[in-house]
C-alpha cells in the first residue's frame, strides 16, 4: 500500500471533497496525509485523517468581518500571494515521506516541482473542467460557448495566460527546491505528452466526460465528505426544523465582499424570504450573513448532506461542492452565482431542469429572490427532475472509482 499526500488551497469547497476521497483511500489500506491551511484542521482531523499545516505566509484572515475581502482575495491570487502560499506548502511537505502527491488545482504551481524534487508522481484532483475541449469553454470562463474551435482556443489561451503570469513564481519554486530551470511551456508540454492523470470529482450525469479529452482525464463521480466523527446537529436548528414545514436554505459559502455588502445582502435575503412567505435557514458563510426574525434562523457550518434533504429548496452561489450537495438531496435550486466556475455550474443546473432561476449575485433583490422561491417550492417538474438526478447520483461511487484510478496509475509506474 502507498503513502499519499493530498494538498489543496482555497475555501471549504476545495477541501471537503478531499476528505471523502482520503477516507476511502485509507479504507483501501493507504496512508493519507492532507496538507491545508489551519482553518481546515478540524475538518480534516474530524474525519480521522492526518493533517499537516501549510502556512499561508499572507497575514490576512478571510473570515474576519472587518477585512477588506476583495483586497484579501487578490492578495492570495496575485503572484506574490501564490509565491507565499506555495512556499508554505513546500516547507510543510518537502520532508514528508510519500509515494505520490495528489494535487488540487490551486496547488499545482508548487506541487509539480515538489513532486519532481521528491522523485514521486503527481496526480491531479479537480472539481471543475478546465482542460481543452470543443464541447464547452473552461469552467472558469463562464457559460458562453465560442464554438468548437473557440472553446479549445479559450482553454489554450487560459493556460498560456496562467503560465505567463506565474512563470516567475514557478521558476522560484524550482530554484528553491534545487531543480534545473525549465520553461513553464516545456513543463506543460511534458505533462501533456506523458498523459498526466487528472481525476475530476463530479458526476458524469451532471456533466459527461468530453469525447475529445485525451487519455488520463477521467470523470469519476462526486467524492462525498464524511461527517466529522461524533458530530451532532445544533439543538436550536433541530428544534427549528421540527417546528414547521421544510424551510428554504440560503447560503453563499466562500463568497467574499465588504462588510457593507454583507449587511445589504442580509437585508435582501431576510426580506425575500419573508415576502415569499417561507421559513428560512441562512448560513452565515464567509460573507457573514446575519438574518433574524420569525421563522428565520442563521447558522454556522452544518453538513449539507444532513441539512439539505430537510429543506424545500436551496439558494446558493453554485460552487462545485454546494451544487453537488443540492443535487444529491434532490431539491430544486435557485442559483446566485458570482465568479469563477459558479456561472458554469448554474448553467448546468438550468440545463438539467432543476434550477428555478439564475440571479447574478450583484443583481439579487428581495423581489427576484421571492419570485424564484415561489417557483422553486411550487413547480412539480423542477422537483421531479431534482429527484431523478438525485437517484442517478446515488447509484455512483465516485470516490471508489477515484481510488481504483489512483491505484492503477501507481501500479503502472
Amino acid at each position: 500500500m502507498s503513502r499519499l499526500i493530498m494538498t489543496s488551497i482555497g475555501s471549504r469547497g476545495d477541501i471537503a471533497p478531499l476528505t471523502g476521497l482520503g477516507v476511502r483511500l485509507r479504507e483501501a489500506g493507504h496512508e493519507v496525509v492532507i496538507g491545508a491551511h489551519s482553518v481546515f484542521e478540524e475538518l480534516i482531523t474530524g474525519c480521522g485523517l492526518e493533517y499537516r499545516q501549510m502556512e499561508t505566509n499572507v497575514d490576512i484572515d478571510m473570515t474576519d468581518p472587518n477585512v477588506d475581502k476583495l483586497k484579501a482575495a487578490w492578495a492570495f491570487a496575485s503572484p506574490a500571494g501564490v509565491r507565499a502560499t506555495g512556499k508554505g506548502m513546500i516547507d510543510a511537505l518537502r520532508d514528508e515521506p510519500a509515494d505520490a502527491l495528489l494535487l488540487a488545482q490551486l496547488t499545482e504551481g508548487a506541487g509539480f516541482p515538489l513532486a519532481e524534487a521528491k522523485g514521486i508522481p503527481a496526480i491531479g484532483l479537480r472539481f471543475q473542467p478546465m482542460c481543452a475541449t470543443s464541447e464547452y469553454p473552461p469552467a472558469s470562463m463562464g457559460v458562453r460557448s465560442f464554438g468548437s474551435y473557440g472553446n479549445k482556443l479559450a482553454a489554450d489561451i487560459g493556460g498560456w495566460l496562467g503560465d505567463t503570469v506565474y512563470r516567475g513564481v514557478v521558476d522560484g519554486f524550482r530554484s528553491y527546491l534545487g531543480l534545473p530551470k525549465v520553461t513553464v511551456r516545456e513543463l506543460r508540454r511534458r505533462r501533456t505528452a506523458a498523459e498526466w492523470p487528472i481525476l475530476h470529482g463530479y458526476s458524469p450525469h451532471v456533466l459527461p466526460r468530453p469525447t475529445d479529452w485525451r487519455p488520463g482525464l477521467d470523470v469519476t463521480g462526486y467524492w462525498w465528505s464524511p461527517r466529522p466523527v461524533d458530530w451532532e446537529p445544533p439543538a436550536e436548528l433541530v428544534d427549528f426544523l421540527a417546528a414547521g414545514p421544510p424551510p428554504v436554505f440560503v447560503g453563499f459559502g466562500s463568497v467574499v465582499n465588504t462588510t457593507e455588502h454583507s449587511a445589504r445582502m442580509s437585508k435582501i435575503v431576510g426580506a425575500g424570504l419573508r415576502q415569499a412567505g417561507v421559513r428560512g435557514v441562512v448560513q452565515a458563510g464567509w460573507l457573514q450573513l446575519d438574518v433574524t426574525g420569525d421563522d428565520l434562523i442563521t447558522i454556522g457550518d452544518v453538513p449539507h448532506d444532513w441539512l439539505f434533504p430537510q429543506v424545500s429548496a436551496v439558494v446558493h452561489s453554485c460552487g462545485a461542492g454546494t451544487t453537488a450537495a443540492g443535487l444529491r438531496a434532490g431539491v430544486p435550486t435557485i442559483a446566485v452565482p458570482s465568479y469563477s466556475d459558479q456561472p458554469f455550474w448554474a448553467n448546468r443546473l438550468t440545463t438539467l431542469g432543476v434550477c428555478a432561476a439564475t440571479i447574478p449575485h450583484d443583481k439579487l433583490s428581495a423581489d427576484s429572490l421571492a419570485s424564484a422561491i415561489h417557483t422553486a417550492t411550487t413547480d412539480s417538474t423542477l422537483r421531479a427532475n431534482a429527484a431523478r438526478m438525485s437517484a442517478l447520483i446515488g447509484e455512483e461511487d465516485g470516490a471508489g472509482q477515484a481510488v481504483k484510478a489512483i491505484e492503477a496509475h501507481l501500479a503502472s509506474l
